[in-house]
C-alpha cells in the first residue's frame, strides 16, 4: 500500500472515529449516575482507544497489530452499545445511529486490514 493510499484510508476512518466520539461524549453525560461511571466510562474509553489505535496504525510501519486490536475493540463496543440499548439507557434512534457508525468504522478498518495484508513484506 502506498503512503498516499494509507493516508487517504486512515484519514477517512480517523475522521469517522473522531466524529463518533464527538457525538458520544455529550450523550454519555446523560446516562444515570449508576451507569455513567460504569458503562459510560467503558464505552468512552473504548472509543478513545479505537481512535488512538487508528492514529498509531497511521504512523506505524506495520499497521496490522494496531488494526487487529482496534477491530477487537470495535466488537466489544458493539456489545456494550447493545447492552445500553437493552437496559433502556439508549433509545432506538440513538442505538441505530451508533450501530451504523460502528459498522461503518469496522468496514473501513476491515478494508484497511485486507489492503495491508495484500502488501508484500
Amino acid at each position: 500500500m502506498s503512503d498516499n493510499d494509507r493516508s487517504r484510508r486512515s484519514g477517512v476512518v480517523l475522521e469517522k472515529s473522531y466524529q463518533f466520539l464527538l457525538w458520544l461524549v455529550p450523550l454519555l453525560d446523560n446516562f444515570p449516575n449508576s451507569q455513567k461511571f460504569l458503562l459510560g466510562d467503558r464505552i468512552q474509553g473504548l472509543c478513545t482507544d479505537i481512535l488512538e489505535g487508528l492514529v498509531e496504525a497511521t504512523y506505524s510501519k506495520n499497521a496490522l497489530p494496531h488494526l487487529a486490536a482496534t477491530n477487537i475493540r470495535l466488537e466489544k463496543l458493539r456489545f456494550l452499545f447493545r447492552l445500553t440499548h437493552e437496559l433502556k439507557l439508549l433509545d432506538a434512534r440513538r442505538y441505530e445511529f451508533a450501530a451504523r457508525a460502528i459498522d461503518e468504522i469496522g468496514r473501513l478498518v476491515g478494508g484497511w486490514i485486507k489492503a495491508s495484508r495484500a502488501v508484500p513484506a
